[in-house]
């Protein structure tokens, strides 16, 4: 049997998980009290001083086993109930007046100290046999006339008695045990939820950034340093226009922003469909870039708004990462229904990259975001790449948008 010894709640309090641990002080207090009745017994019919000393001596041991009875039946049991049951049998013929006080009055705690030891009937009928047939022979003995049967009768219902209670006690430690249990499991669990929150939080809070900022930031540069090349040789017009394309997206970055920062994306309505927001972006990255872009299919009429945003911000991933890596001319987005799912193609013809890399260098974090935001809304991203170009081919399905 596992013995628990002490378990401190929240508040700080310590308490005892252990049924027997449990039940120590009750035991040692009824011990005491049999012990003066014994005391008082043997006095008024023919006090005995050496005696008594040996039986206090006896009762001092009886309390220090009861103390360490977790100790003890980690070794042995059987020791346990042995030498409790030799305490209680030599202490009682120390005090022959006295005798069917202790006997009565602590066999039945043994026995019903029993059912937190063994947990098995077999092994409690047993011990209970035993101590009882044990106390008969010795009433037998020592005792005459009717006080035998009386003593025999008496101590037979005191067993059934102590035996009841201690079976409801044990049911009701075991409870507590069991209801302590739970709440420090459910505390743990809310300590893992807590956690998950938080590097689920985290990680949103990565995407956001990197979604708003950092990939607004990067088109921006990109911009300007196509009006220096443009300014470099002399194509003002060209420069001018491609100036006031940054700062409509550095208007629109600063709007991403704010709204991240509130938190406010799923509750707006978005000023335009999807399709148009697709076509916008596309427009906005070949103005800015000059690769070539040829957009084909149809986008979903029916997206959720958080489904909407999650693929904008993978094609602007992907975009900004063929701007930046690919050193391609020309680029095609291809959009299609297949049963119940949304697949958007992105292919450039660029040099390529090794897939292996994904997630391993530092400071790149925009595939992993992609792939976050495809898994938050129960699709997958494939991709492919070479020296031919990288195709990245992402599903979702809009069942479930639907729903939403």
């Amino acid at each position: 049997m596992k013995i628990v010894r002490k378990k401190t709640n929240p508040s700080g309090i310590i308490e005892e998980t252990d049924p027997i641990a449990s039940s120590r002080i009750p035991i040692m207090i009824w011990l005491w009290l049999v012990a003066a009745a014994t005391l008082i017994l043997q006095t008024m019919s023919a006090p005995i001083l050496v005696p008594s000393i040996f039986f206090v001596a006896a009762m001092l041991t009886h309390t220090m086993v009861y103390w360490e009875v977790n100790k003890i039946i980690q070794r042995s049991k059987l020791l346990y109930i042995l030498l409790q049951a030799g305490l209680i049998y030599g202490s009682a013929m120390l005090m022959p007046d006295g005798m069917p006080a202790v006997l009565i009055g602590l066999i039945p705690v043994l026995i019903g100290q029993t059912f937190a030891i063994y947990y098995e009937t077999a092994k409690i009928v047993l011990v209970a046999f035993v101590l009882y047939l044990l106390f008969c022979t010795v009433t037998l003995f020592t005792r005459s006339g009717t006080d035998v049967a009386l003593l025999i009768l008496l101590l037979l219902m005191m067993i059934v008695v102590v035996v009841s209670y201690a079976v409801l006690f044990y049911r009701q430690v075991n409870a507590r045990v069991r209801t302590l249990t739970f709440l420090h499991e459910l505390e743990k669990a809310h300590q893992k939820v807590e956690e998950l929150t938080l590097t689920s939080e985290r990680q949103r809070m990565a995407r956001d950034l990197h979604d708003t900022l950092a990939q607004g930031l990067a088109g921006i540069i990109m911009q300007l340093e196509a009006v220096d090349e443009h300014m470099n040789r002399g194509s003002f017009p060209r420069a001018h226009e491609i100036i006031r394309s940054s700062m409509g997206q550095a208007r629109q970055t600063l709007a991403d922003a704010r709204k991240a920062i509130d938190d406010l994306r799923t509750k707006a309505t978005p000023a335009i469909t999807f399709g148009e927001a697709i076509q916008e972006q596309t427009l906005r990255f070949q103005q800015a870039t000059g690769i070539e872009v040829v957009l084909d299919g149809n986008a979903p009429s029916f997206i959720s708004k958080v489904g909407m945003e999650h693929v904008l911000h993978i094609l602007s991933e992907s975009l900004m990462n063929i701007a930046r890596h690919a050193q391609a001319t020309n680029v095609t987005i291809h959009m299609a229904m297949e049963k119940e799912d949304f697949h958007l193609i992105i292919r450039d013809n660029g040099r390529g990259f090794s897939v292996d890399r994904i997630g391993k260098q530092s400071g790149h974090y925009g595939l992993i975001g992609m792939n976050e935001r495809a898994r938050l809304i129960g699709g997958n991203i494939e991709i492919e790449s070479g020296k031919q170009g990288t195709t990245i081919l992402f599903r979702v399905p809009l069942i479930k948008e639907k729903s939403e």
